[in-house]
């Protein structure tokens, strides 16, 4: 008998960084959204955000605290709602494939009082570039070539060189958090303080939450020149963790919390109640196969006839909880790049068809064997990842255990699926989510490159068509590489390397409070405004 296990977390984790979840990062293309009220403005006061897991480390480089960055650390330029790009801690850049170079607006201070200067901008890019510091959020976010900085502290300028071409040098380097220099002096300090230029500083943590940040004065150097200086900007940021969309739901209606993201049916509780909203597109149910070396799905052939028998309509329907699309790219809509390779390359039922030819038959049972070894899958979900995502994964082994397999289905905590992943490598499929990473290239060492430890290929695969697509994109800057990354998608699809379930949204909601979104769901902090 199949077993299904369940485990269900106190908290979530901060950030999800699997590929099914790493891509959120950092903010970087495409579209966003912007709420709206018109009631009058509160001056000072206090918002509360829901967050659906803790933050166990404001490191901005590390592997959980990437999330809450933004309201405490600025970057040399910022992507709006629009999707544009707009100026951040740079005034003035130039950007290519293979350089980019940043003028420093003046007067920028970080939050101990001491003046930011070219030099130390190009310290904490280096700092979160050097592989030794195992910095999993940078390693996520930055080029995966190598690249140089350098700093004229007299011209304010900062410039990157880049080892080889990279597509956008740009949305990478020029979105990372920049910490000031008493950061880097003592990193530790980093896990429970911040040490940014942003418009708010931690100012106070507690296990578990609730976080707080008091808004910084004389903060002038926001997105397109924004600052902490306009009326309705609350005083106080307070982040409490509510792990179960439910209560976030019931909190939005009695304005328990001000802002907070619901993705899954609660969404229908929350309309007409009069609350600020905000869309953002993502990928549901982004799913990937353990190909290492001696696990079942190392074979293509395998891989393709399991995908292949998939009513991926279906699955999209569970997915969304009502009328879904199946998903037409491993990054959602409003990403760069971003069109529908899923549907004329996924594999077919064909693939079914063909899996005698890979030596796989049924015996007496109606069960899958192969030199005598019965197909045996590990399936890891996770309702971090998703409230409907275990129900994806349900209908998913039903439709391989139909075809003959035994299918181990095992719904576990964010951080016990994120150990399979990374440390024990103990599972063969992976039902996760994202919210699509903004660029096709933040993708690359997921599918390429070492597992870890050396790298963060969990799936360990192998492909060397998208390799191949992959290095002639990464020579042409932004939108010119698209036609090869896309390419290099199609490969992944027709090699059944990774699975994206549908295309969906989450929603932002505001109680008595408006704010902009940037693309990949991030609230800009220096736009939320508290109304009465």
């Amino acid at each position: 008998m199949n077993r299904r296990t369940v485990s269900f977390p106190r908290a979530r984790s901060a950030a999800v960084t699997s590929a099914a979840v790493a891509s959120v990062v950092l903010a970087g293309c495409g579209g966003g959204d912007v709420s709206s009220t018109h009631t009058p403005v509160v001056v000072g006061g206090t918002v509360t955000i829901a967050a659906a897991s803790e933050t166990p480390s404001f490191h901005p480089y590390a592997q959980f605290g990437s999330a809450l960055a933004p309201y405490a650390y600025d970057s040399l330029v910022t992507v709006a709602p629009g999707g544009h790009v707009v100026s951040g801690l740079a005034e003035k850049w130039r950007a290519g494939a293979t350089s980019a170079d940043f003028t420093l607006r003046k007067g920028v201070t970080c939050s101990d009082g001491a003046e930011l200067t070219a030099s130390g901008v190009a310290r904490s890019l280096t700092y979160a570039s050097d592989p030794r510091n195992r910095l999993v959020g940078a390693r996520a976010a930055l080029p995966g070539v190598p690249f140089t900085v350098s700093a004229d502290d007299a011209a304010r300028t900062v410039s990157v060189r880049m080892a080889s071409p990279y597509s956008f040098v740009l949305r990478t380097i020029g979105l990372l958090p920049v910490v000031c220099p008493a950061g880097l002096a003592d990193p530790g300090t980093l896990d429970r303080s911040t040490r940014g230029t942003g418009p708010y500083v931690l100012s106070a943590y507690t296990s578990g939450g609730p976080y707080v940040f008091t808004r910084r004065k004389g903060y002038a150097w926001g997105p397109g020149g924004a600052t902490n200086a306009v009326a309705g900007q609350p005083e106080r940021l307070v982040v409490s963790v509510v792990p179960q969309e439910s209560t976030v739901a019931n909190l939005l209606i009695t304005g328990g919390v001000n802002i907070a993201t619901v993705t899954g049916p609660d969404r229908a509780r929350l309309t007409g109640r009069g609350l600020a909203t905000a869309q953002v597109p993502t990928v549901v149910g982004l799913t990937f196969f353990n190909e290492r070396s001696g696990r079942p799905l190392s074979e293509p052939g395998l891989r393709r006839a399991l995908v292949g028998a998939l009513d991926r309509k279906g699955l999209a329907n569970v997915a969304i909880g009502g009328d879904g699309t199946p998903a037409g790219h491993l990054t959602a809509v409003d990403s760069v790049c971003h069109d529908d390779v899923a549907e004329g390359n996924l594999p077919s039922r064909g693939a079914v068809r063909a899996l005698r030819a890979t030596g796989w038959t049924k015996n007496a049972r109606g069960k899958l064997v192969k030199h005598g070894r019965p197909l045996r899958l590990r399936m890891l979900s996770s309702p971090d990842f998703g409230s409907t995502l275990p129900s994806v994964a349900e209908l998913m082994a039903a439709t391989w255990q139909a075809l003959g397999a035994d299918v181990d289905l095992v719904s576990e905590s964010l951080n016990a699926v994120m150990q399979a992943m990374y440390q024990s490598g103990d599972f063969d499929v992976v039902v996760g989510s994202s919210p699509g990473p903004p660029l096709p290239a933040q993708l690359v060492p997921y599918f390429s490159g070492p597992p870890p430890s050396g790298g963060l290929n969990f799936a360990h695969v192998t492909n060397p068509v998208y390799d191949r697509f992959v290095a002639l994109a990464l020579r042409a800057p932004g939108a010119a590489s698209c036609g090869h990354w896309n390419e290099a998608a199609a490969a992944l699809f027709r090699s059944a390397d990774a699975l994206p379930v549908a295309d969906g949204t989450s929603t932002v909601y505001g109680y008595r409070t408006t704010f902009a979104v940037a693309p990949g769901g991030r609230v800009v902090p220096t736009s939320i405004r508290l109304h009465r």
